[in-house]
């Protein structure tokens, strides 16, 4: 390996490990106007290089802004609204967070499940939803609630199977307390289904054995994504803000004129 890529991959491995990613320059002094902050779990989060390719919807959603914008992806594999909140991960995001800004917030994978010692009770998850919601709003920024993304198990007839009781209720807490909210269990339910089988399985973690130095084994993951799934479940949610007409659309990222060429 030479100098330059060991150089490379430190500076690679350093950026990959930190849950902040800075769109702006990071010789930048000045504050960005607006702050984007995401709570959630691994289906969201920052990956390590030895997870590769794995791959947070979080990552590809962060290049969509403006250098103005700046997104802190505190999301962490594993937690649930609880584990989140007890660890300080919570907080983090509360002691940046400032007025005008948005949090992101999508748990569920962790809370449902029983075995899990993340498990919380579907009060219990509600209640905490709620404080999230209380806490983003006493900062008088703006919380986007999540249902969780969509896990990929096809039933009999072609469709994949809903595995998240919690999505409900995390529609019940939106409702209750009038904050934006996108059913993503059900939007990526619909596109993975639509695509089928064979297409829908080239976006999750399914890598044969001998194909990667991270899965010597092989991997069959119907809950993670790769980069390709993490990009399209980013985009989907792009699309749900710009059929809100939301404000954070004013945001995006201004398109290289040499690309209004291109054409699909």
């Amino acid at each position: 390996m030479s100098l330059f890529s060991g150089f490379s991959r430190r500076r690679f491995m350093g950026f990959m490990a930190t849950s902040t990613l800075l769109l702006n320059s990071s010789f930048a002094n000045e504050m960005p106007k607006i702050k984007i902050f995401m709570a959630g779990d691994s289906t969201m989060s920052v990956k390590a290089l030895s997870d590769y390719p794995e791959t947070g919807w979080g990552m590809p959603f962060a290049t969509f802004f403006t250098d103005d914008v700046q997104v802190y992806n505190f999301a962490k594999n594993g937690r649930s609204t609880a584990s989140f909140r007890a660890e300080g991960l919570w907080q983090q995001i509360m002691d940046l967070c400032h007025a005008g800004d948005y949090v992101f917030i999508q748990f569920g994978h962790n809370d449902e499940v029983s075995t899990k010692a993340t498990y919380t009770t579907p009060e219990q998850y509600q209640v905490n939803l709620l404080a999230f919601i209380q806490d983003v709003k006493a900062k008088q920024a703006h919380p986007i609630l999540l249902s969780p993304v969509t896990r990929r198990y096809f039933n009999k007839q072609g469709e994949i199977e809903e595995t998240h009781p919690y999505s409900a209720l995390v529609a019940q807490v939106a409702k209750q307390t009038d904050v934006d909210f996108m059913d993503m269990d059900s939007i990526t339910r619909d596109y993975f289904s639509a695509l089928g089988d064979e297409q829908s399985a080239l976006r999750f973690m399914h890598i044969k054995p001998n194909l990667h130095p991270n899965y010597p084994n092989g991997v069959k993951d119907n809950t993670h994504f790769n980069e390709l799934g993490a990009r399209e479940v980013a985009q989907l949610v792009l699309t749900e803000l710009i059929l809100r007409h939301h404000p954070l659309i004013n945001e995006l990222r201004t398109t290289d004129p040499k690309h209004l060429k291109l054409k699909y």
